[in-house]
Protein backbone atom coordinates (compact mmCIF):
# COMPACT_ATOMS: atom_id res chain seq x y z
CA UNK A 1 0.00 0.00 0.00
CA UNK A 2 1.20 3.50 -0.90
CA UNK A 3 1.35 5.88 2.07
CA UNK A 4 0.78 9.63 1.68
CA UNK A 5 1.03 12.33 4.29
CA UNK A 6 -1.46 15.06 3.43
CA UNK A 7 -0.83 18.51 4.95
CA UNK A 8 -3.89 20.76 4.92
CA UNK A 9 -5.15 23.97 6.54
CA UNK A 10 -8.91 23.55 6.15
CA UNK A 11 -11.49 20.88 5.39
CA UNK A 12 -11.06 19.10 2.09
CA UNK A 13 -13.71 19.84 -0.51
CA UNK A 14 -15.15 17.07 -2.66
CA UNK A 15 -12.99 18.32 -5.54
CA UNK A 16 -9.88 18.14 -3.32
CA UNK A 17 -10.74 14.59 -2.24
CA UNK A 18 -11.24 13.48 -5.83
CA UNK A 19 -7.98 15.13 -6.85
CA UNK A 20 -5.77 13.55 -4.19
CA UNK A 21 -7.42 10.13 -4.31
CA UNK A 22 -6.95 9.79 -8.06
CA UNK A 23 -3.28 10.80 -8.21
CA UNK A 24 -2.13 7.18 -8.12
CA UNK A 25 -4.76 5.58 -10.31
CA UNK A 26 -6.06 2.31 -8.92
CA UNK A 27 -3.25 1.87 -6.37
CA UNK A 28 -4.35 1.53 -2.74
CA UNK A 29 -3.36 4.66 -0.84
CA UNK A 30 -3.46 5.26 2.91
CA UNK A 31 -3.65 8.91 3.95
CA UNK A 32 -2.21 10.39 7.14
CA UNK A 33 -3.58 13.91 7.44
CA UNK A 34 -1.89 16.76 9.31
CA UNK A 35 -4.06 19.85 9.69
CA UNK A 36 -2.92 23.18 11.05
CA UNK A 37 -5.79 25.68 10.98
CA UNK A 38 -5.12 28.80 8.94
CA UNK A 39 -5.53 31.06 11.96
CA UNK A 40 -2.63 29.30 13.69
CA UNK A 41 -0.19 29.79 10.81
CA UNK A 42 0.88 33.16 9.51
CA UNK A 43 0.01 36.52 10.87
CA UNK A 44 -3.02 38.40 9.64
CA UNK A 45 -0.99 40.73 7.42
CA UNK A 46 0.44 37.87 5.35
CA UNK A 47 -2.99 36.27 5.04
CA UNK A 48 -4.48 39.61 3.93
CA UNK A 49 -1.73 40.09 1.33
CA UNK A 50 -2.49 36.62 -0.05
CA UNK A 51 -6.17 37.51 -0.27
CA UNK A 52 -5.36 40.75 -2.12
CA UNK A 53 -3.04 38.90 -4.52
CA UNK A 54 -5.95 36.58 -5.32
CA UNK A 55 -8.21 39.58 -5.93
CA UNK A 56 -10.32 38.76 -2.87
CA UNK A 57 -10.50 42.19 -1.28
CA UNK A 58 -13.53 41.30 0.83
CA UNK A 59 -11.63 38.35 2.29
CA UNK A 60 -8.64 40.58 3.09
CA UNK A 61 -10.91 42.92 5.02
CA UNK A 62 -12.32 39.98 7.02
CA UNK A 63 -8.94 38.47 8.00
CA UNK A 64 -9.31 39.90 11.49
CA UNK A 65 -12.33 37.60 11.87
CA UNK A 66 -10.28 34.44 11.16
CA UNK A 67 -10.40 32.32 14.32
CA UNK A 68 -7.10 31.98 16.16
CA UNK A 69 -5.92 30.04 19.18
CA UNK A 70 -8.52 27.85 20.85
CA UNK A 71 -11.20 28.93 18.38
CA UNK A 72 -9.00 27.84 15.47
CA UNK A 73 -8.34 24.50 17.17
CA UNK A 74 -12.06 23.78 17.53
CA UNK A 75 -12.69 24.56 13.87
CA UNK A 76 -9.61 22.54 12.96
CA UNK A 77 -10.93 19.46 14.75
CA UNK A 78 -14.17 19.68 12.77
CA UNK A 79 -12.30 20.25 9.50
CA UNK A 80 -10.08 17.26 10.20
CA UNK A 81 -13.05 15.00 10.90
CA UNK A 82 -14.82 16.15 7.72
CA UNK A 83 -11.67 15.49 5.70
CA UNK A 84 -11.07 12.03 7.18
CA UNK A 85 -14.69 11.06 6.62
CA UNK A 86 -14.48 12.19 2.99
CA UNK A 87 -11.26 10.26 2.34
CA UNK A 88 -12.71 7.13 3.93
CA UNK A 89 -15.91 7.60 1.94
CA UNK A 90 -13.76 7.55 -1.20
CA UNK A 91 -12.52 4.10 -0.16
CA UNK A 92 -9.18 4.96 1.40
CA UNK A 93 -7.65 4.42 4.80
CA UNK A 94 -7.33 7.75 6.56
CA UNK A 95 -6.22 8.96 9.96
CA UNK A 96 -5.08 12.34 11.11
CA UNK A 97 -4.19 14.83 13.76
CA UNK A 98 -4.16 18.53 14.46
CA UNK A 99 -0.78 20.27 14.40
CA UNK A 100 -0.51 22.95 17.04
CA UNK A 101 3.13 23.99 16.80
CA UNK A 102 5.95 23.55 14.32
CA UNK A 103 4.14 21.85 11.42
CA UNK A 104 7.33 20.86 9.65
CA UNK A 105 8.70 19.11 12.72
CA UNK A 106 5.40 17.23 13.01
CA UNK A 107 5.62 16.39 9.31
CA UNK A 108 9.16 15.06 9.53
CA UNK A 109 8.29 12.98 12.59
CA UNK A 110 5.22 11.48 10.93
CA UNK A 111 7.04 10.72 7.66
CA UNK A 112 9.70 8.85 9.64
CA UNK A 113 7.19 7.14 11.93
CA UNK A 114 5.00 5.69 9.18
CA UNK A 115 7.70 5.42 6.50
CA UNK A 116 5.63 7.56 4.13
CA UNK A 117 6.13 7.35 0.38
CA UNK A 118 5.26 10.98 -0.30
CA UNK A 119 4.00 14.25 1.14
CA UNK A 120 1.15 16.20 -0.45
CA UNK A 121 0.74 19.81 0.66
CA UNK A 122 -2.76 20.99 -0.27
CA UNK A 123 -3.47 24.62 0.67
CA UNK A 124 -4.80 27.86 -0.69
CA UNK A 125 -2.07 29.92 -2.38
CA UNK A 126 0.25 31.75 -0.01
CA UNK A 127 2.04 34.05 -2.44
CA UNK A 128 4.30 35.91 -0.04
CA UNK A 129 5.57 32.72 1.59
CA UNK A 130 5.89 30.94 -1.75
CA UNK A 131 7.83 33.82 -3.29
CA UNK A 132 10.39 33.57 -0.49
CA UNK A 133 10.23 29.75 -0.44
CA UNK A 134 8.93 29.80 3.13
CA UNK A 135 5.73 27.85 2.38
CA UNK A 136 5.24 24.35 3.76
CA UNK A 137 6.10 22.55 0.52
CA UNK A 138 9.32 24.48 -0.13
CA UNK A 139 10.57 23.99 3.41
CA UNK A 140 9.44 20.36 3.59
CA UNK A 141 11.56 19.46 0.56
CA UNK A 142 14.61 20.17 2.72
CA UNK A 143 13.34 18.26 5.77
CA UNK A 144 11.88 14.98 4.55
CA UNK A 145 13.46 12.30 2.44
CA UNK A 146 10.43 11.68 0.24
CA UNK A 147 8.89 13.53 -2.72
CA UNK A 148 6.80 16.60 -1.80
CA UNK A 149 3.94 17.60 -4.08
CA UNK A 150 2.44 21.10 -3.77
CA UNK A 151 -1.23 21.39 -4.78
CA UNK A 152 -3.68 24.23 -4.50
CA UNK A 153 -7.11 23.64 -3.02
CA UNK A 154 -9.78 23.60 -5.69
CA UNK A 155 -12.30 25.80 -3.93
CA UNK A 156 -13.21 27.47 -0.69
CA UNK A 157 -14.32 25.11 2.09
Amino acid sequence: MFTSVLMIEKALTSADVEFVTTLHGDEDVAFHVLLQPRGDQADRLLRAIDDIALGELDEAARERETPEGEDAAALGERALEVSLTALRGAGHEAEGRIVEDHPLDALRGLVDEIEADEVIVLTDPHYVEEFFHRDWASRARHKVGVPVLKLFSHSKA
